[in-house]
């Protein structure tokens, strides 16, 4: 059975989510398939499981480092964020395709409700 980890949407946020369709429904799913996928209003991220090395629970982070879909500027890392507060690094073994920038994306951090209990279904 798959399952849903949504984002911790800080309300302070509301018109950026709006414009962006980002909503309740947005999150991450681990499906049946074995799929990772991460939905961000109109952008999404799919990669098989398998595909992710490892995980790190990260936070507090400055909002503005951490709110929106966003590119590091550290790395090429990808950022699907509705709080700064807490969230979930995942770093993928082979790069997923570009979601936005010009480079595909060695890491995604998602700001999901539950972080630790997505890192413990992952395993890793």
């Amino acid at each position: 059975m798959s399952e849903f980890f949504p984002y911790h949407l800080d309300r302070r946020w509301t018109p950026m989510f709006a414009a962006m369709r980002v909503g309740k429904k947005d999150g991450v799913t681990l499906t049946d398939e074995g799929q990772f996928r991460a939905t961000f209003g109109f952008l999404s991220v799919e990669t098989p499981i398998a595909n992710i090395d490892h995980t790190e629970v990260t936070g507090p982070h400055r909002w503005y480092t951490a709110v929106g879909a966003r590119l590091s500027f550290a790395d090429d890392g990808l950022t699907f964020g509705t709080n700064h507060h807490l969230g979930l690094c995942l770093g993928f073994v082979e790069k997923i395709p570009k979601v936005i920038g010009t480079r595909p994306h060695s890491a995604l951090w998602v700001s999901v409700a539950d972080p630790d209990g997505l890192a413990n279904v992952l395993g890793c």
